[in-house]
């Protein structure tokens, strides 16, 4: 897809500034050719074990790609004041007792996720796409 389109889509979506679309896109070229976890892992956004014998560690995000993580980041926080389907999901994990931090990790893998299932579809982000996946995950 050609990269104007792909900044297009991504103006939808609350929190995602013209210096972000510049790093996903440049950045990142897999985005919409692989699935939300291959992508989040990619980034460095995905909770890696650190598992030996039977010791479990605490998961934890590390390695990927930093410039990507630290332009996703500030756009985390943007959307997690202005996006609905982000405001939502922070919300129900704040009463859920979540830390700060890993409530904005998983705000960063979910908007991640958003962006990659709009450049994926080639259609403009709509908050009903939420709901038509969490019917078809629930089904």
């Amino acid at each position: 897809m050609h990269f104007k389109r792909q900044a297009e889509l991504l103006k939808g979506l609350k929190g995602i500034g013209p210096n972000t679309q510049a790093v996903l896109m440049g950045m990142l070229p897999e985005l919409g050719k692989l699935s939300r976890r291959e992508i989040s892992k990619l980034v460095g956004v995905a909770p890696l074990a650190r598992d030996s014998g039977k010791s479990r560690g605490k998961r934890s995000i590390w390695g990927g790609r930093a410039d990507v993580r630290s332009a996703l980041y500030m756009s985390t926080l943007s959307s997690m004041r202005h996006e609905p389907v982000i405001m939502q999901f922070r919300d129900r994990l704040r009463a859920a007792g979540k830390a700060p931090k890993v409530v904005i990790v998983a705000c960063m893998r979910k908007l991640l996720s958003m962006i990659n299932a709009v450049i994926k579809s080639g259609q403009p982000w709509s908050a009903t796409y939420s709901q038509v996946g969490n019917a078809s995950q629930n089904a």
